[in-house]
């Protein structure tokens, strides 16, 4: 067991979807999986791991924001032997062409967080995608005939900006989408020697400023869940 999750030797799989909110991975475990298991439920952060496909596949909450996916991804890596986590949550448009359900694979994270920082590296980290990932996952998505964006998002510490005009700098360098904790996912799998990636469904539209409830992002966005699942 760690700090944060209660879990032992074994019960988690190589593989496991991180949405942000631990009522989702409830949902998505008891909606897609079967012959599930709560495995965690430390600070309610509810994880689970169940069977799709023959397939062993786990599901946890990850909290929002860079600090909190930090900690969960860390231990699933380095405790429980977790080598996929996709990265399944919600996100803000950018761009008039990416509309409110419409699904994104980030393959890479630009951001605005000191992340990095701990690295100390002699100059500016890009944090990518697994490449295998993106490449499955596109593939999966062409094969269940989902449309998907495959860019750039902004990984943002800041969700009340204190200036509201600036989400159109990176706007401008065709960044699709802004969530909250790809940039440090992507950053935790490469220095530690794991596969990520971050599918993500808008929920709002930065743009057209129509959005989804908080329902609607708890319970639906069942196709991005779909393509995750094809990575197990």
């Amino acid at each position: 067991m760690t700090v944060h999750i209660n879990a032992q030797k074994g019960d988690i799989a190589k593989t496991i979807l991180l949405p942000g909110d631990p009522l989702r991975a409830k949902y998505i475990a008891e909606t897609f999986l079967t012959d599930i298991v709560c495995y965690n439920t430390v600070r309610n952060m509810l994880g689970y791991t169940g069977v799709w496909n023959g397939r062993r596949v786990s599901v946890q909450g990850s909290g929002m924001g860079m600090p909190s996916i930090g900690i969960y991804s860390h231990e699933l890596i380095t405790e429980y032997g977790v080598e996929q986590l996709i990265r399944v949550g919600s996100c803000g448009s950018f761009q008039e062409n990416v509309g409110i359900r419409d699904v994104i694979l980030g393959i890479s994270a630009s951001t605005n967080s000191r992340y990095a920082h701990q690295y100390n590296l002699p100059g500016t980290y890009a944090p990518t995608a697994s490449f295998e990932l993106v490449e499955k996952a596109k593939s999966a998505a062409d094969q269940l005939n989902i449309p998907v964006h495959v860019g750039n998002i902004l990984s943002s510490d800041i969700f009340y900006d204190a200036n509201p005009e600036a989400w159109k700098k990176w706007a401008g360098m065709g960044v699709l989408a802004v969530e909250m904790e790809a940039a440090a996912l992507y950053m935790n799998a490469a220095f530690l020697g794991a596969k990520a990636l971050a599918i993500l469904t808008v929920s709002d539209s930065l743009v057209t400023h129509m959005a989804t409830t908080s329902e609607e992002r708890e319970k639906t966005f069942a196709d991005m869940i779909k393509i995750a699942l094809t990575l197990a």
